[in-house]
């Protein structure tokens, strides 16, 4: 679609192909550089719209990614969700969910990014229906996780918020930049501390789904 194009939409079904143009090119362009990376103008530039256009559908870069983050919530859960349904253990559902986040590398890099940067300089409703979009997702990956483990629905939810926190935490540092790669790959004793997503959230899930039964009660 040509810039002329974009200016004169008035109708709210074109309004609506602006926000789901913009939505397209910010996810293609964090996909190829990093989140980090991505700035308001090279999203503008990519969609072919001038920067003061762009803020009248996102007021900023941050709400931009957060709308991709809601995505990016409801497609895990969802996929998360299918797969419980056949998990038989504590163990297997530990499992879905570590692997399910961590084939998401978008998901894992925006996580990466929410507290530190993506939920500052954003609205009052953008930052409220963030906040309820994770509290329902994670709702309802509560009570998936109940029905095929010992875990409650609050605990099962603990558990699914933990996954994503920690695969936000783990995935920068399994993907280090070019100048701690190349430490790594010239200092094995280093490279030994460099983790590696899935198998470290496996492990680290494991040990909470074991503990979060024994405190039930507090």
């Amino acid at each position: 679609m040509t810039r002329s194009a974009f200016l004169r939409a008035r109708r709210p079904e074109h309004k609506q192909q602006r926000r789901e143009a913009i939505l397209a090119a910010a996810r293609e362009l964090a996909r190829a550089s990093g989140v980090r990376n991505v700035s308001l103008g090279a999203v503008a530039e990519a969609v072919g719209l001038a920067k003061s256009n762009i803020v009248r559908y996102f007021g900023t870069r941050e709400e931009i990614y957060l709308e991709l983050l809601i995505e990016e919530w409801g497609q895990w859960a969802e996929a998360a969700s299918d797969r419980l349904r056949t998990a038989g253990s504590t163990e297997e559902a530990v499992t879905v969910l570590a692997e399910t986040v961590s084939d998401r590398p978008l998901f894992c890099d925006l996580l990466s990014h929410t507290s530190t940067s993506l939920e500052h300089n954003v609205s009052v409703p953008a930052a409220r229906a963030f906040k309820h979009a994770v509290h329902d997702r994670l709702a309802e990956m509560g009570v998936a996780i109940a029905a095929v483990t010992d875990l409650t629905e609050r605990e099962g939810g603990e558990l699914a918020a933990a996954a994503s926190g920690l695969a936000g935490m783990l995935y920068p540092a399994s993907n280090p930049p070019p100048a701690l790669a190349q430490v790594y790959a010239e200092d094995p004793e280093l490279a030994a501390s460099c983790p590696v997503l899935l198998p470290t959230l496996v492990r680290a899930l494991r040990a909470l789904a074991a503990g979060l039964p024994t405190l039930r009660d507090e």
